[in-house]
């Protein structure tokens, strides 16, 4: 599960301080799989938090090379500090696929259902939301939240569940790719 594109968090233009080598790094998150990575950038070339850099397998104008995948821990205060803002915009943009995972989770164990791993579901509201989308798919984020009583932001709960998942508090993945 390799993104196409990433974005840019921080943009170290002489490395990490403790490393012997000085190249460029930005750190990033995937688009799609929302892996965390160090890319190095090229000489010469510059890139600023947010912006959108290529890293797929053909020629890459911005990226040297990918130096590997992160964990949330290795990421510098700076780029913690914008990753809530950054998740935000990605979720909005493919909004559509979000939907979707509303109108299509499934149960995982006899006691345990998918929804339920989102932040502020508990059975309550997952059984509202099945019966919601039994009546007729859910459209958009807000129509969820206009049509389920009493449901937190849906944008926010999906939001927090990446975060919960890229610091590792729980082993069921259902955004982030899982490290390798």
């Amino acid at each position: 599960m390799k993104d196409n594109y990433a974005i840019v968090l921080d943009f170290l233009p002489h490395g990490k301080p403790n490393e012997r080598r000085t190249e460029a790094i930005a750190q990033s998150i995937g688009e799609n799989f929302f892996n965390l990575l160090e890319v190095v950038i090229r000489e010469g070339e510059t890139v600023k938090p947010k912006d959108r850099i290529y890293i797929g397998e053909e020629k890459r104008d911005k990226v040297k090379y990918i130096k590997g995948r992160i964990s949330y821990n290795d990421l510098t205060s700076y780029a913690k500090s914008i990753l809530e803002e950054v998740l935000n915009e990605l979720v909005t943009k493919s909004e559509k696929r979000f939907v979707e995972f509303f109108n299509k989770a499934g149960p995982i164990t006899t006691r345990l259902h998918t929804l339920e791993l989102l932040p502020g579901i508990g059975k309550k509201h997952m059984w509202s939301i099945i019966n919601e989308r039994k009546q007729k798919p859910f459209e958009s984020l807000q129509e969820i939240q206009d049509r389920v009583e009493m449901l937190p932001d849906p944008k926010k709960m999906i939001i927090k569940r990446i975060l919960a998942e890229l610091e590792g508090k729980d082993k069921y993945r259902l955004f982030v790719a899982a490290l390798r």
